[in-house]
């Protein structure tokens, strides 16, 4: 089975759909789902809810009703396939008679690991793998790089100015980007689960690192302070949520996908702290 230019479309919205969970659904996948009738109408979509459950697969399924049979499914990640809080998602495409699904990139979690997948198959279900799946990956990035590493995932957020500085001649502190790119910070903060600064950023700017966007304040990343030596917060605005940590940048990400359900931390900081992180 190959994937025409209209399965490329629905993957394309399914992908869109996965957006809408990041910042959300850690430890879980952030998993967009669409399906559609024997016609090729739209009947069912889904992304992971608020704290992981419910399901992509699940919100799409229920909301195409009946009207499943003979179906297609496009998921941007391979149905579980094991008993957990719920069913297995596998198990209810069955269900619900789909005919074809077309899944982006396999579930590295042990729990599944082409277990989906080959269930489906079991079931005389048409399975495709690869769709989207650059997209996908890079998507789940966080979940991929916890499950596969056991970290979390790292992106370096970093504005300077032509000339390669961050800061006035005279060290101060200025704004460099305009309007656009600080909504898109903000947007990069709904969509991590932890934010990572150090002790330069907390004491020349005393930053609140939160999501300042409309209706999207709730998507707040897990505020990470990391210094050489133990600091008092207690005069901060990150004294009543931040963590802190004297650790090593290794074992800080470490310590974040195993203790704190993150996939993903941004790192908001200065040049100092940025090097050690490469």
């Amino acid at each position: 089975m190959t994937p025409n230019k209209t399965d490329e479309h629905r993957m394309h919205q399914a992908l869109r759909l996965s957006l809408r969970g990041l910042g959300s659904v850690a430890p879980n996948p952030s998993v967009g789902c669409v399906i559609t009738d024997v016609t090729d109408n739209v009947i069912g979509t889904g992304w992971t809810a608020q704290g992981g459950r419910p399901h992509a697969e699940t919100q799409a399924l229920a909301k195409a009703a009946a009207k499943t049979q003979g179906g297609t499914a496009y998921i941007t990640l391979e149905p579980c396939a094991h008993h957990g809080q719920t069913p297995p998602c596998s198990q209810a495409l069955i269900d619900a008679k789909i005919a074809r699904v077309f899944y982006a990139i396999d579930d590295p979690d042990p729990r599944v690991a082409g277990a989906g997948a080959a269930a489906l198959q079991a079931a005389n279900i048409k399975v495709h793998k690869g769709c989207g799946a650059e997209e996908a990956a890079r998507i789940n990035i966080g979940f991929l790089t916890r499950i596969k590493k056991g970290r979390a995932s790292l992106t370096l957020k970093l504005a300077m100015s032509k000339n390669g500085f961050m800061r006035t001649p005279e060290g101060q502190s200025t704004w460099i980007t305009g309007g656009i790119a600080r909504r898109y910070g903000h947007l990069l903060r709904a969509q991590h689960d932890a934010i990572i600064t150090g002790s330069g950023t907390l004491i020349a700017d005393n930053p609140s690192l939160d999501c300042r966007l409309s209706g999207m304040a709730h998507l707040s990343p897990l505020p990470v302070v990391m210094t050489k030596d133990p600091i008092d917060l207690s005069d901060t605005k990150l004294s009543a949520r931040a963590l802190h940590s004297t650790a090593s940048p290794e074992v800080v990400l470490k310590d974040l996908a195993a203790n704190h359900n993150v996939n993903a931390a941004l790192l908001e900081c200065g040049p100092t702290l940025a090097r050690s992180f490469m």
